[in-house]
């Protein structure tokens, strides 16, 4: 695994996974952790500035995270940095830098959880997932919320 774009985030989620599927059924999750910096000042500490990262997670382990953990929850996320851009129908260029999270778990630092494994996703398990898909609202190919 190269190390040159590699990060690791430890924060908390600022709404519910938002689960969605390719048009071809590859689940994306897609989430915001917030990040908020610990200040020491004084002999005391106290919160500084809070980063807000959009992360997204990919196939089974999307799934997987959409079922398991929701708004609040503190999490840790590993994966590389990415950067894309786009024109709006104004004309005007945006762009965004994303966490492609090759790992996420949720911290067990002022929690508990109980880890009950999860059987391999076929090719079968595609028409759950759109079932899911209808279920939640949304579709992949929706216009970026920005």
């Amino acid at each position: 695994m190269p190390t040159d774009n590699y990060t690791s985030i430890v924060g908390n989620l600022v709404d519910d996974p938002e689960l969605r599927f390719t048009g071809n059924g590859t689940a994306v999750a897609n989430l915001r952790v917030a990040v908020t910096q610990r200040i020491q000042q004084d002999g005391t500490w106290r919160d500084g500035e809070t980063s807000f990262f959009k992360v997204n997670v990919w196939r089974g382990q999307a799934e997987n995270l959409a079922d398991s953990l929701s708004k609040g929850d503190r999490v840790m996320v590993s994966g590389r940095l990415r950067q894309r851009s786009w024109e709006t129908s104004e004309g005007e260029k945006r762009s965004v830098t994303e966490l492609e999270a090759d790992e996420v778990g949720a911290s067990l630092k002022w929690a508990t959880a109980k880890v009950e494994r999860t059987s391999q996703r076929g090719n079968g398990d595609r028409n759950q997932g759109r079932e899911r898909q209808a279920e939640r609202g949304g579709d992949f190919n929706d216009p970026a919320p920005f």
